[in-house]
């Protein structure tokens, strides 16, 4: 298609109780583009429904569940809205990852104060000194005593983590340790249930052993506790791992939904909005909606010119442009520019057209044009961690099979010009009954033969491709002019219709003198009358339109600005045709880049094993190389030659592209 594709404003009127479903089935669909409306401040459900994300989110991550960065794509149409029974699911999953967490917290501190208290223990176990001296120790405070054993479960549940109590024997003898800020908490509580403190004997030196096996005892049962916590997490992992990536992309849906409708119109029972659709869509959307709600819908549809925004120019109609596999690949040419107006040429077709001829002028060689072409099929069809790339997969299959047609031209196969020159004698011969050994020859080394003369030729074909490529822009805006009624731009300036005769007067003139032809009165006339035109433009313009004064600024502004508007005019068809000279420079670059390569790697492999070894490296590095830096400065210049020298030929005035409503993971 030549032009975007019509699109329709519809208005809908969805009570509130048919308002998610509605919504739910227009995301799924992804044809509807909502006007940017000032959105009201997040709904308190919009609110509940992230706390719910959030937790959800949080418990995944403990579970080392990572939704977001799991490469599993879900079909949208297999995930709805939540349910009652995802939301008793979404409650229960959380509620045992929380109960798990908290014990496994618990269970640390436990640990973490039973570790602390070994090392600490371990590190005075062989200190002879007396052991009452062990109580200023700066991390410990040691009580020993007896205690009733019905009373130990009421001290170990008031002390908590607080402290360790250690049974020395069977006579209800304890040890309890602690940390010295924690030892008048620990007497208080002490007080509480019958401890009977005992006195250790002065003489007695050193830490009971039954302290430090009780502990470690501790230690080894606190290690197996967790290790089993860890087990049931990944069985809570395992089990649940699939239900929460579900959930998450289920609650984002519904998120969405709420936000969205806080930029919609709501009455008591009703919510009304609108939103662009492609035109082909709009009747199967509209009965489908109807069926959806069971007829409990309004719907209106209008053109374009129908909508008061679109013809006062506040708002602009979204463009929607849908391409073949060729062409949508060089689509990010164009909007990476910007969109072009509703109802005009798109232009996306031709890009993808010059793009693909100038590089293969520039970049002509079978053996690197085939590395592309493979680049460009393994990006579609190899490994998922290349998809990321998908978008420069079919560009790059294009160039490489255009670097292929041109590599045979000229004859070269990894910079190599012996390989090819075979088969194109074959051809030739066959053909015109006068075999060559290369097509054509870029690099002018042979003195005899045409070398150079073809070189020229060549030269000027590049500027011949620059001629098509600033006529077919300047037919483009002429023709965009025309459908937008803008009639003084279409017929009138530099880049309409009198801009594009005197281009091409002047052109046809410079061919004819090179071919040997001279000068007629009548060239006067082709030259005169279009830049009449240019200069008079506005002046007859506003005489054809009736518009007074016909001098709108006076009459030497209206010198002033003719006269800037025709050397601007020359100036520029000069340099926009001049410009594309680089495209045979380039071509030039490359062939003498490779000629290097390929005279240097010949030499190395006549200089025994070690040259042919570097012979080898210098051939794999050097087509690497031209590949990577050179393919690029080539892709480079060709964008530089698409916007400088076709895109402002008739961009003047951007679009909207179409970003219809739709659900997908990068989104959520």
């Amino acid at each position: 298609m030549m032009r975007p594709r019509k699109m329709k404003l519809i208005e809908l009127s969805v009570l509130k109780s048919d308002m998610n479903s509605v919504l739910e089935y227009l995301g799924r669909k992804g044809v509807i583009q909502f006007p940017k409306n000032k959105k009201n401040e997040a709904s308190g459900e919009a609110e509940n429904i992230k706390k719910i994300i959030n937790r959800l989110n949080d418990n995944a991550l403990f579970l080392n569940i990572h939704a977001e960065k799991n490469e599993k794509n879900f079909d949208d149409d297999n995930i709805p809205i939540p349910t009652e029974e995802d939301k008793l699911l979404t409650e229960n999953i959380c509620q045992s990852a929380e109960n798990l967490r908290e014990i496994l917290r618990k269970t640390e501190l436990e640990k973490r104060s039973i570790d602390e208290t070994l090392y600490e223990v371990r590190a005075f176990s062989k200190l002879n000194v007396p052991f009452s001296e062990l109580e200023q120790l700066s991390y410990l405070a040691l009580r020993i005593g007896r205690i009733d054993s019905k009373s130990r479960p009421l001290l170990r549940e008031n002390l908590g983590n607080k402290a360790v109590i250690i049974d020395l024997d069977s006579e209800d003898h304890i040890l309890v340790a602690t940390s010295r800020k924690g030892r008048f908490s620990l007497d208080t509580q002490l007080k509480k249930v019958p401890f009977e403190p005992i006195a250790v004997p002065q003489d007695y030196r050193g830490v009971p052993s039954e302290m430090i096996a009780s502990l470690e005892q501790q230690q080894s049962n606190f290690e197996e506790e967790l290790k089993a916590i860890n087990n049931q997490k990944e069985l809570l992992r395992i089990k649940h791992i699939q239900e929460i990536e579900r959930l998450l992309f289920s609650w984002n849906i519904i998120l969405v939904i709420e936000e969205i409708k806080s930029g919609f119109t709501e009455t008591e029972r009703l919510y009304n909005f609108s939103g662009w659709i492609p035109h082909d869509f709009a009747a199967q959307i509209s009965k489908e909606l109807v069926e959806l709600t069971r007829g409990r819908i309004a719907i209106r549809s209008f053109s374009p010119e129908e909508v008061s925004s679109i013809k006062d120019g506040s708002e602009k109609v979204p463009v929607y442009v849908k391409h073949g596999a060729f062409v949508k690949g060089f689509e990010s040419v164009v909007f990476s520019y910007g969109a072009p107006l509703y109802g005009t040429i798109d232009p996306t077709p031709f890009v993808a057209f010059f793009f693909t001829v100038l590089f293969g002028i520039m970049f002509g060689d079978v053996g690197q044009g085939f590395i592309l072409l493979l680049a460009g099929i393994l990006i579609n069809k190899g490994p998922k961690m290349l998809r990321r790339f998908y978008k420069f997969s079919t560009p790059l299959v294009a160039v490489g099979i255009s670097s292929m047609v041109m590599g045979l031209l000229n004859g070269a196969v990894f910079t190599s010009e012996h390989l090819l020159i075979a088969p194109t004698r074959a051809v030739t011969g066959f053909i015109t009954g006068r075999p060559v050994d290369h097509i054509l020859n870029i690099l002018p080394l042979e003195e005899s033969g045409g070398s150079l003369r073809k070189l020229l030729f060549f030269f000027a074909f590049t500027i011949g491709v620059g001629v098509l490529l600033n006529s077919a822009g300047l037919l483009i805006n002429i023709i965009n002019r025309c459908t937008l009624k803008m009639y003084e731009k279409a017929f009138f300036s530099k880049t309409g219709l009198a801009g594009l005769l005197l281009f091409w007067y002047a052109l046809f003139i410079a061919i004819r003198i090179i071919a040997g032809g001279s000068l007629f009165m009548l060239d006067i006339a082709g030259i005169v009358i279009p830049v009449l035109f240019i200069f008079f433009g506005p002046v007859l313009w506003r005489l054809i339109a009736r518009e007074k004064p016909a001098l709108e600024h006076g009459l030497m502004t209206f010198i002033m600005e003719g006269f800037v508007e025709l050397l601007e005019t020359v100036s520029n068809y000069i340099s926009n045709t001049v410009s594309f000279l680089r495209v045979g420079a380039f071509a030039l670059s490359h062939a003498v880049l490779s000629f290097i390569v390929f005279k240097f790697t010949e030499m190395l492999l006549h200089s025994g094993v070690t040259g042919s070894l570097f012979a080898i490296f210098l051939l794999i590095f050097g087509n690497a190389l031209i590949i990577l830096l050179e393919g690029m400065i080539v892709a480079i210049q060709i964008m530089r030659l698409q916007y400088y020298e076709f895109f402002n030929k008739f961009f003047t005035e951007t679009g909207v592209e179409f970003a219809p409503f739709r659900f997908n993971e990068k989104r959520m």
